[in-house]
């Protein structure tokens, strides 16, 4: 048995050592930390894991390693579907904040699981290695399952009993601000749902009302009208959502490039085909396309001897292009730094 001690003062210690088990001093605070420290100074194929205060009943390491025997990768204890015992979980977690989370956790990253945040679970030893696991703080219990799932590991559960922690002093865990740091976590881990999704509804939107009040004016009922202004708002939604999007291109080759996204063959694919001189090759056609189309009507105007300005609906559209030409160009220029400046990409992609 390993005990990685991150600074204990019960006691606890001297036990551990008195009845035989190896015990790793970690420096560095933090959850993730002391359990990075322990699974490193682990020499089993199998690894169990669990937290040393008296809530995880270690006879069930059996069973962890049985199911591990079975070929799975990673062994998840579900204390929802097992027995929580009173006073052992906060009726908060219990109800709301572990179940949604973990929902949340499902969506995203479809891990199919009950219990995201269950402490007691077994890996196999290749699989952790391949995680490359990075949290020093709470997130490292939901990183080892996004990046499982990512990978395809096989993931399954057993049914455990959470008993109260019996440390007599109160946890450490403060419900808000680590709840909020497990979303901000998954979210980080999620740049399509994060950038990829809002951007491009921004930009189907707004193409729409652009497009739809073009001609003119649309009455969609006897005391509602909508002109000009919403089609200043369609343009305002497609050059935020193009941002958006751009944002999110960078999240996905940054978070490729340091490894947090394991799944990014698309993405090595689309990279291959789209260079820098596609980028800039798509910037400078709706550039010049916009830029074309704003002559156009500043022609008109000074054929009229720069009187009053009635072609605003074609200023606006053809503006919006001329504008979503240049965020694609300097987009491909940062894109294509983005890609050099790692030696990851140099040899993976095709990025000039």
């Amino acid at each position: 048995m390993v005990v990685a001690d991150n600074g204990s003062t019960d006691g606890s210690i001297q036990i551990a050592e008195q009845h035989g088990a190896r015990v790793i001093r970690v420096a560095e605070r933090g959850y993730g930390a002391a359990l990075r420290a322990g699974i490193a100074g682990a020499r089993g194929l199998f690894i169990i894991m669990g937290d040393a205060d008296d809530s995880y009943d270690f006879t069930d390491v059996p069973r962890f390693v049985e199911k591990l025997h079975e070929g799975n990768d990673i062994v998840m204890g579900n204390r929802f579907r097992g027995e929580i015992k009173p006073g052992a979980m906060p009726p908060l977690h219990k109800y709301f904040g572990n179940p949604g989370l973990t929902a949340l956790l499902n969506t995203l990253f479809h891990a199919h699981i009950g219990d995201g945040y269950c402490g007691m679970r077994g890996f196999t030893r290749s699989l952790y290695d391949r995680l490359d696991l990075r949290s020093s703080g709470m997130e490292f219990a939901l990183e080892m399952v996004i990046k499982s799932a990512q990978i395809g590991a096989r993931i399954a559960e057993i049914p455990i009993t959470l008993w109260p922690d019996k440390r007599g002093r109160a946890p450490h865990l403060r419900s808000f601000r680590d709840g909020w740091r497990s979303l901000r976590f998954m979210l980080l881990y999620a740049p399509n749902w994060l950038f990829l999704l809002p951007g491009t509804a921004l930009v189907l939107t707004g193409l729409f009302l652009v497009f739809w009040l073009l001609p003119g004016p649309r009455q969609i009922s006897p005391h509602v009208g909508l002109d000009i202004h919403t089609m200043i708002f369609g343009v305002i939604f497609t050059l935020l959502g193009a941002q958006i999007l751009s944002i999110g291109a960078f999240a996905k080759v940054f978070s490729y490039a340091e490894r947090f996204d394991r799944r990014s063959v698309s993405l090595r694919r689309v990279l291959k085909r789209v260079t820098l001189e596609t980028g800039l090759l798509v910037g400078c056609s709706l550039f010049l396309m916009g830029f074309a189309g704003c002559v156009w009507v500043t022609w008109q105007w000074a054929a009229s001897d720069f009187g009053e300005l009635h072609e605003v609906r074609q200023v606006l559209f053809w503006s919006m292009w001329l504008f979503l030409g240049l965020q694609v160009i300097f987009a491909a220029f940062f894109l294509s730094m983005l890609g050099i400046s790692r030696e990851t990409f140099i040899g993976d992609y095709d990025l000039k």
